[in-house]
C-alpha cells in the first residue's frame, strides 16, 4: 500500500454512499446506463450518472468521489466537457493484500 494510507481509505469506506459507489463502479453495466457510447468498464461512469444514482446535488457527489480518488480507491479521466470515473482494481487489490497481511 504505497501511495495509500490505511486510515484515509476506511475514512472514505465510512460513508455508506461512497461505499455504493465503489459497488456500482464493480460492475457499471449493471447500475448504469453508457453516456455517449462511452465503454464504462474501460473508461469509466459519467459523475453525472453517480449523481443522478445517489439523487443528491453534484457537488456532494463531486465531493465523495474527491475523498474516493484521494484515499486511491478510483481513478478518473477527462474526455471534453465530462469526467468519468472508474475503480483503481491494483489498489483495491492491494488494500485486500493489506488487510489480509496487516489487519
Amino acid at each position: 500500500m504505497n501511495r495509500m494510507k490505511p486510515i484515509d481509505i476506511f475514512k472514505a469506506l465510512s460513508n455508506e454512499s461512497r461505499l455504493q459507489i465503489l459497488q456500482w463502479l464493480k460492475e457499471p453495466d449493471l447500475h448504469f446506463t453508457p453516456h455517449e457510447g462511452i465503454d464504462m468498464n474501460e473508461t469509466g461512469v459519467c459523475v453525472s450518472q453517480i449523481t443522478q444514482k445517489l439523487n443528491m446535488t453534484q457537488s456532494t457527489a463531486s465531493q465523495y468521489l474527491s475523498i474516493l480518488q484521494r484515499a486511491g480507491l478510483i481513478k478518473t479521466e477527462r474526455i471534453g466537457k465530462f469526467t468519468y470515473y472508474k475503480r483503481d482494481e491494483e489498489a483495491i487489490q492491494a488494500m485486500v493484500d493489506f488487510w489480509k497481511q496487516d489487519l
